[in-house]
């Protein structure tokens, strides 16, 4: 009864003091992580990578780099942004080692769920039309705003992660979205 309790308070504990208990070692609160991030790892892993065979071993090895790095983190309750982070060099790593010079220029979008078909043919059909879009901008702006808006990125990450100036992602992801607004009107 009392590791149930005691499981209980990890669960709803915050990422500051999971964080803080792993980094002392303790594996439970890493596992709490485990089991809180890891479906939006594979969702962001997911659109980065052409296929889904090998959405879990990138997950894996993102979450065995965090397990060992942990202490690095300066910011615990930003513990979210660092695991999509780590995830998306793994994913990125992982399509480079596959393909030589490959961008990240597949996105695999799939529609949400629903229950009502006609609804769900339209969500597919929006996410296929955002897809397209996505496929026509240029490389950098195209991988700003999936780190801005599917991996959650700063701008001050997103420059740290491609190299380039916060200005200079500023004005990609303004002309990217301009871009895709211009593109998706149909589907406002």
């Amino acid at each position: 009864m009392n590791d149930d309790h005691g499981r209980n308070t990890l669960e709803s504990a915050d990422d500051r003091i999971l964080v803080g208990r792993a980094t002392d070692g303790d594996t439970a609160a890493f596992a709490v992580l485990v089991r809180r991030y890891t479906p939006m790892m594979r969702a962001y892993a997911r659109r980065i990578l052409p296929g889904t065979a090998e959405l879990d071993d990138v997950v894996q090895d993102a979450f065995i780099t965090a397990w060992e790095q942990l202490a690095t983190l300066e910011e615990p309750d930003r513990v979210k942004s660092w695991l999509m982070r780590i995830t998306s060099r793994k994913a990125i790593d992982r399509i480079r080692a596959t393909r030589p010079h490959a961008d990240v220029e597949e996105l695999d979008v799939s529609a949400p769920d629903r229950t009502d078909p006609p609804r769900q043919a339209e969500a597919s059909a929006g996410v296929a039309a955002l897809g397209e879009a996505l496929k026509e901008l240029p490389v950098g702006q195209r991988q700003c705003w999936v780190l801005r808006e599917i991996g959650e990125y700063s701008y001050e990450e997103i420059a740290e992660e491609l190299g380039i100036s916060v200005s200079t992602v500023r004005g990609q992801l303004a002309r990217a979205r301009k871009d895709i607004i211009v593109r998706m009107e149909e589907w406002r």
